[in-house]
């Protein structure tokens, strides 16, 4: 640092000081996020990394193994890493790990498409996602830490919310590549998912110079179940959490109404509409997530839940083999999705106890996790008997999380 700039520092309060660290951290926070969100949306497993699967021959099987591995894996660890999260000085040092091996999964998962086909590829991809979704879960199960020390309550929100828009614009414009570009030819969607590697590994980088005040080793921190049996509001938010699952889960519904598109139409469409979603609605979401995240709650839940019941309308109507029908629904679709995202996020770091955000968010998550899975199953059942019947379960869930939502504590004031 230069001593002009030392000198500024030195003669600033302490009030000020901390007003500063916390101005500085905030962009840091912001920056990184919106990498290694770009970084998901060009390798989102529910579309990306499905169709290239598909494109190299992958069995439909493995293929479907994807987002299960990516969704489950990056939540059920979570309750063994918390305590190794809370054993550490510096936290930040966790959320470099996930996001530098994230960026290394990536890097193999383009390895493998470049070098295998078929079942083998297949094997090799799911593994590396596995990997994947370990590292991920080590970022998410220290970030609500690290973000309530270094940035203000009232700012949580703003800074993810944002970073969520200004990635999407970005993987926006990697939709209308797809939507324009060299037919059924692989090397767009390699060249993306090897663009997310460096972004994550960026990432982790500036991750690093995030100015963090020292916590308590918290030592023998291990499985610690205690929050979830002795606190009814945890035991409350997980169950409105879990119901609202649906909102990602659906999406695969919704491609199976409008299988008329071309895979690779299908593929842009689908990345065009969550990218807009995330990108016109993330930041309003993230405001109003400050100013009440269990009001946010329950609006998506009751978001999801129309445009579910509107896809069902459109497939029985006979309306879904219209190619801006299904785009349209989903777009509604990802907006609850998005608004689900960031209200359960400022929810969890506002009403948790400081030193133990990492264990309530571990638990949270591990508790997701298993809940996915089971709604997955049910996904699944009732989809035997159409992706309507899917749906209509699904918008019924989606309700039932937007009124258990309603009964949550107000924790913005």
């Amino acid at each position: 640092m230069s001593n002009s700039t030392t000198e500024v520092y030195e003669g600033l309060t302490g009030a000020e000081e901390v007003k500063a660290r916390e101005a500085r951290n905030g962009l840091r926070h912001a920056t990184s996020l919106i990498m290694t969100k770009i970084a998901d949306g060009l390798i989102d497993p529910k579309l990306v990394l499905s169709w290239l699967g598909g494109a190299l021959g992958v069995p439909a099987g493995i293929v479907g193994l994807f987002v299960p591995i990516r969704e489950a894996g990056a939540l059920l660890p979570q309750i063994v890493l918390a305590g190794r999260v809370q054993a550490m000085r510096h936290r930040k040092w966790a959320w470099v790990a996930g996001s530098a091996g994230q960026g290394i999964c990536a890097a193999l998962i383009v390895l493998a498409a470049v070098l295998l086909s078929g079942w083998v590829a297949g094997v090799a991809m799911a593994l590396a996602l596995g990997g994947l979704a370990v590292s991920r879960s080590l970022c998410s199960v220290s970030f609500k830490d690290i973000l309530g020390k270094t940035v203000g309550k009232t700012r949580r929100g703003a800074v993810t919310g944002i970073a969520g828009s200004v990635s999407a614009l970005a993987v926006l414009g990697f939709a209308l590549i797809l939507m324009v570009g060299p037919g059924q030819a692989l090397w767009p969607v390699m060249a993306a998912i090897g663009l997310a590697s460096v972004l994550w590994l960026l990432g982790a980088l500036l991750f690093s110079t995030l100015e963090e005040n020292a916590s308590e080793p918290e030592k023998g921190a291990g499985l610690n179940l205690s929050p979830l049996r002795e606190d009814a509001r945890l035991r409350r938010f997980v169950a409105a959490r879990g119901a609202l699952t649906v909102t990602a889960l659906a999406p695969p519904y919704f491609v199976l109404l409008g299988e008329g598109q071309s895979a690779l139409q299908a593929l842009g469409a689908l990345v065009l509409a969550s990218s807009a979603a995330s990108f016109l609605s993330s930041y309003v979401w993230g405001r109003l997530a400050d100013r009440s995240s269990r009001l946010v709650l329950a609006a998506s839940g009751v978001l999801a839940a129309l445009f579910m019941a509107l896809a069902v309308l459109a497939d029985l109507a006979g309306w879904a083999g219209a190619p801006w029908v299904i785009p349209a629904l989903l777009f509604g679709l990802m907006l609850a999705y998005h608004g689900v995202r960031q209200g359960r996020s400022v929810y969890l770091v506002d009403f948790a106890p400081g030193e133990q955000r990492s264990t309530y968010a571990a638990l949270a998550n591990t508790s997701i996790g298993l809940l996915l899975l089971v709604v997955g199953v049910l996904g699944g059942a009732l989809a035997a008997l159409g992706p309507q019947v899917a749906l209509a379960g699904f918008a019924l869930l989606s309700l039932l999380g937007a009124a258990l939502s309603l009964g949550l504590d107000e924790v913005e004031r």
